[in-house]
């Protein structure tokens, strides 16, 4: 029809998600995320309207009123298109900490959260740097060795949660008693370690990430330098600490990787049968599964992948062995045989070492001239006849004393002898 408009199809799809939306029914029950602490909770709920995830929420908490932020639902048909299962929530929280993970049913889900209660957190939290710049006048005042992290404030305004550090056990009811007074609240007092202080206060890491401990990790365990060194990561403290001054929690992402193929691998000094012979493993590299092998008949050491060897008993190493020995011993007595005198060919004129005399002994011996003895009876050498010196040296000898000299000479006649 002229003149009509043909929806696109981006426009079709989005009719279709509405309808697909109008369908279905307000979730029962919610997980959601709230508090500084990134607490987690599964709370019922009994609204019309259908959050999805990312949706803020206003939960009815152990703690009081505040404001959260929807992750899933547990129920089939609810308003959230990545539901889950029940029986899914448990097993990721079972794999994630088991009892250590930060998990509640304890609440409920009042509303989904209006611009009202956005702009009343946003007011409550701008006062945040007057109540840190008090408290801390307080401290220096009190002289308490604490550290003052960060303050919570509830929507409800039934509490006011301070989080700090220290390395002892610190008596602050004086300084809560001086802050009830001064806010006409509940005061809460809660210590934290290293790991809560950059969950709290850190941002970015050192791969551009946002901290694991502020974005999705809940248990924080501790990390031990076994697992730097399996990975062959730098062992310096400055490379491989957090924000939190601790050995990164990534580290043990891959420790059970890790852990599993370096099982995989043979020790060093072990003996292998590789493609090109056995050989005694001296190094090797986890993530590639390669292993360096020092061959025994060759000089420099030969990379194998870790399918391409078979590791040998002793066994098997002693055959080898032995069979190594006797190949030498073979190459010995061939290489002895090579250095006895050949037997002549018949036909073929002898040499003066090869004749013998009548009594046994070589023709050499035979035709050499008897040694004659001293006057003592002692033998004496036969003396080399001199030879002169050779033409080339008369020659040069010549050319030194120069031409010979008579009357005619330039320079006069020679002088008379004395």
């Amino acid at each position: 029809m002229p003149g009509s408009i043909m929806p696109l199809p981006v426009m079709l799809e989005e009719e279709q998600d509405r309808q697909a939306y109008e369908q279905l029914e307000p979730p029962k029950s919610i997980v959601c995320r709230y508090g500084y602490m990134r607490m987690i909770a599964e709370l019922p709920y009994s609204g019309d309207a259908k959050p999805g995830c990312g949706s803020k929420l206003v939960v009815r908490s152990p703690r009081g009123m505040e404001l959260a932020e929807m992750l899933t639902t547990t129920c089939a048909n609810a308003g959230c298109g990545k539901s889950v299962t029940r029986k899914q929530m448990l097993q990721y929280i079972e794999n994630s900490g088991g009892k250590d993970y930060p998990f509640a049913t304890q609440g409920r889900v009042l509303r989904v959260a209006t611009i009202e209660d956005i702009n009343e957190q946003a007011r409550l939290d701008a006062r945040k740097p007057d109540m840190i710049r008090f408290t801390k006048a307080i401290l220096r005042e009190l002289d308490l060795p604490m550290r003052l992290i960060e303050i919570e404030l509830l929507l409800g305004g039934e509490r006011i949660i301070f989080h700090y550090t220290a390395d002892q056990w610190v008596d602050f009811r004086a300084l809560v008693k001086r802050l009830a007074s001064e806010y006409q609240t509940r005061i809460e007092m809660h210590q934290v370690n290293a790991r809560d202080e950059a969950r709290l206060v850190a941002d970015y890491e050192k791969c551009g990430q946002h901290c694991c401990c502020r974005q999705f990790l809940k248990v924080l365990k501790p990390v031990s330098m076994r697992s730097a060194k399996v990975q062959k990561a730098t062992l310096d403290p400055t490379k491989i600490s957090g924000r939190c001054g601790r050995l990164m929690c990534c580290l043990r992402y891959e420790d059970q990787t890790y852990s599993e193929l370096k099982k995989r691998l043979p020790h060093k000094q072990t003996r292998v049968m590789t493609e090109d012979g056995p050989g005694t493993v001296i190094n090797s590299q986890i993530l590639t599964q390669l292993i360096l092998v020092k061959l025994d008949d060759a000089i420099k050491p030969l990379a194998f992948p870790l399918e391409n060897i078979e590791k040998l008993t002793k066994q098997q190493d002693d055959e080898l062995q032995a069979k190594r020995e006797e190949a030498a011993a073979e190459r010995e007595a061939r290489a002895n045989r090579r250095r006895e005198p050949r037997r002549p060919h018949p036909g073929a004129p002898l040499k003066d070492q090869e004749v013998e005399s009548k009594e046994g002994a070589p023709a050499a011996s035979v035709n050499q001239e008897p040694s004659s003895r001293s006057a003592g009876g002692k033998a004496v050498e036969p003396r080399e006849e001199t030879r002169g010196p050779s033409k080339r040296k008369r020659k040069r000898r010549r050319k030194r004393r120069g031409p010979k000299r008579d009357g005619n000479s330039p320079s006069g006649p020679d002088k008379p002898a004395d």
